[in-house]
């Protein structure tokens, strides 16, 4: 596919003379383009409803979210997976990421590395794929050959393959099972994907992995009982969490917590069938750790 004549590749016949422009002026140009961030996907919408579908279903069977992009995407890949243990409790074994180029694409670009089909298909391989895995692939250009060296490899293993890209019709899209398409247009700065193209794909992400997350059971009503409380400031959200889950006092929900190690879960049916923190533990295991089955609704 010729990369000139992929939208986010486009120059911006808007912002032409955004150089010449006041620094409010520049800032306010650069804020406005976001909000075509959203719209892009706004209207991915059903996809994204379909590949949370298909994901939750290998999920269920103890599969793993795989992460594969270069640059920009790929660090974002990289940003959502690590985010899914500490928000809810994920086991970080079945939440990775490989980006083109390594860990250290992290931080410094490592050039040359996102045109590796062969580098995007052996990373995916090492981590031995099964068919329970889903191997998400990021790509503004939707051509970048790492990602689709992965979908090369998952589709050897049998793996689902979601793909997010913001130009339609590019093969990253047409070559996964679960095809999302964020069509952002030009950027203000011409080719600048790490605008408003990136903004579109960490919303995508974020309501992809949280709703993913939803139908796991990891959250009650929309609270986020399944946080591991390992600092401070989450200790002080676990306790506002079971107050708010069951009514309880600050003191009786602090109670609870210390005997059961602040597991927000466990604190909440103990409270509300006034339980013990083994016992509450152990009907929550019997329901697959969801809340409002453990309490009987």
């Amino acid at each position: 596919m010729n990369k000139s004549l992929l939208a986010t590749e486009q120059i911006s016949e808007a912002h032409r003379d955004l150089e010449t422009r006041s620094t409010p002026q520049v800032v306010q140009a650069l804020i406005d383009d976001q909000l075509h961030a959203v719209e892009a996907v706004q209207r991915a919408a059903p996809q994204i409803v379909r590949a949370v579908e298909r994901a939750a279903e290998r999920m269920l069977e103890g599969g793993r979210l795989i992460y594969v992009g270069a640059g920009t995407s790929g660090r974002l890949g990289q940003l959502d997976a690590s985010e899914l243990p500490p928000t809810f409790s994920w086991p970080p074994e079945r939440a990775l990421a490989c980006i083109a180029g390594g860990p250290e694409a992290l931080w410094r670009a490592v050039e040359g590395a996102e045109d590796d089909f062969e580098a995007g298909r052996r990373d995916v391989l090492a981590l031995h794929p099964t068919p329970s895995d889903v191997i998400i692939g990021i790509a503004a250009s939707g051509t970048t050959p790492y990602p689709l060296g992965a979908f090369a490899a998952a589709k050897e293993a049998g793996a689902l393959t979601i793909g997010i890209a913001n130009n339609p019709e590019t093969p990253i899209v047409q070559l996964s099972e679960v095809g999302i398409v964020l069509d952002t247009g030009p950027e203000v700065i011409s080719g600048s994907t790490r605008l408003k193209a990136g903004t579109a794909q960490k919303i995508a992400l974020n309501t992809f992995s949280s709703t993913l997350m939803v139908r796991l059971g990891k959250v009650y009503g929309n609270l986020m009982v399944d946080v591991q409380a390992t600092n401070a400031k989450l200790l002080a959200r676990a306790v506002r969490l079971t107050v708010a889950a069951t009514g309880a006092t600050e003191a009786e929900a602090r109670a609870a917590l210390e005997r059961c190690g602040y597991r927000v879960k466990t604190a909440i049916v103990m409270l509300e069938k006034n339980l013990s923190a083994e016992a509450a533990q152990a009907l929550l295991e019997k329901v697959d750790g969801n809340v409002r089955r453990a309490l009987g609704g």
